[in-house]
């Protein structure tokens, strides 16, 4: 097994008369093509790292449909052994019930916090100086991703930054096709105000709401610009009917879309269809106006559990999963950047360059999970699902949401 030697002593110290195999249910929402192949990535390298079988238990449909059904099963007395949450403050009511694994002994032997980086991915995996959680990728929202094709049938160059895909939506549409793909679901429409909202109004001002909760902020002049521009991209989303993410990405590949406001994991898809950053397809990061990345992403948590098979198989899992060979295999995969900052990935495509470059200078800034509450942001995608559907002014939408942020935990 390609576990360490000290992380073997704590599992047997936890489970000195268990058996050397278990069926580990693994529960997650990556269902789509290109999060398939990713799973997969992580379950082979379980299986074959371990005597344990990783049985999967995906979850058809976005984190907001699987989180519920998780933390139902957990506070039932059904855990699974282990399963996907995004890092930061969703499983904080959970870790304070004293139902999530203590991770810290494993953390501190195989030395997580030398490798992952930044170190904000393991911070929000730990509650009160314990780890509750192991970070396996770094996604960030704040991508513009463009159809060469949809642009190449206009007539038009690929745009380099947001104005200039606004300015091209006219010459899309005289040619049938949708300027913005946008699937029809709160968090989907959140991503695309979180992004224009970095673009348009920069990291301080966006430091100042999201992190510092600064309600006035949120209400004033500089915010406006930011509603303005979701009006502009509501109408530019108007006649995409899907409802799923990946099916607005698959319009992108397809050239019915000129382009999708969503986070990297779209690579995932673009690489299941075979297309080649830079050359079927191009990614703006920040939207190519503030080139930064969140550092939002994954994380498996895993239930506490009677069972010392399971409670030693679950230390063993986290091992594997963090791995150098697990990190590339998944990510490469998945189109994420990986959690350690010790290993090569020079053969990534274009695109993981990118970001990768942007993680180096140092231009990343904390994701909403690692900031907000799960109740406030259920509330703002709400209101943005509400917003991006019906003709709210830009005006009554900010005062909504300046009222959000005055109450936000």
């Amino acid at each position: 097994m390609n576990f360490t030697k000290k992380m073997m002593t704590a599992a047997l110290a936890l489970a000195a008369s268990a058996a050397h195999s278990a069926d580990l249910e693994v529960t997650h929402w990556w269902t789509s093509g290109g999060e398939a192949k990713a799973a997969a990535a992580f379950a082979k390298a379980v299986t074959e790292g371990t005597d344990h079988t990783w049985v999967d238990g995906a979850i058809a449909g976005s984190g907001g449909t699987a989180r519920p059904i998780i933390i139902s099963r957990i506070l039932g007395g059904d855990p699974m052994a282990a399963t996907q949450l995004n890092h930061g403050r969703q499983a904080e009511e959970l870790i304070e019930a004293g139902l999530m694994t203590d991770l810290t002994e494993l953390a501190e032997a195989e030395g997580w916090a030398d490798f992952v980086n930044p170190t904000a991915l393991l911070d929000s995996c730990t509650l009160d100086g314990r780890v509750y959680c192991v970070p396996v990728n770094i996604h960030s929202a704040q991508w513009l991703w463009l159809s060469h094709d949809a642009f190449e049938s206009a007539g038009l160059d690929v745009p380099s930054n947001w104005n200039e895909f606004v300015a091209a939506a006219p010459a899309l549409q005289e040619k049938g096709i949708v300027p913005l793909a946008m699937g029809q679901q709160g968090w989907q429409q959140n991503i695309a105000f979180a992004a224009l909202t970095i673009a348009v109004v920069g990291v301080d001002t966006w430091r100042q709401v999201t992190v510092e909760k600064n309600a006035d902020v949120a209400a004033g002049p500089e915010y406006a610009k930011v509603f303005e521009a979701v009006v502009d991209a509501r109408k530019l989303a108007e006649d995409s009917n899907v409802q799923d993410w990946n099916l607005a990405t698959n319009m992108v590949i397809t050239g019915k879309a000129g382009g999708q406001i969503m986070g990297d994991w779209a690579q995932g898809e673009f690489a299941i269809a075979e297309q080649v950053a830079g050359e079927d397809y191009t990614c703006l990061p920040g939207m190519g106006l503030n080139e930064v990345i969140d550092t939002g992403g994954d994380a498996f948590y895993f239930p506490v559990v009677d069972d010392l098979e399971v409670k030693a198989a679950q230390l063993e899992m986290a091992s594997i999963l963090i791995s150098k060979e697990a990190q590339v295999a998944f990510n490469l995969a998945k189109g994420s950047l990986p959690v350690r900052g010790d290993i090569d990935l020079s053969t990534a495509n274009d695109c993981m360059q990118k970001g990768l470059k942007i993680l180096a200078d140092g231009g990343v800034l904390p994701s909403g999970d690692q900031n907000l509450s799960a109740d406030t942001q259920t509330q703002i995608e709400d209101l943005m699902a509400e917003f991006w559907a019906s003709d709210m002014t830009a005006e009554d939408a900010q005062g909504r949401y300046a009222s959000i942020v005055a109450d936000a935990d």
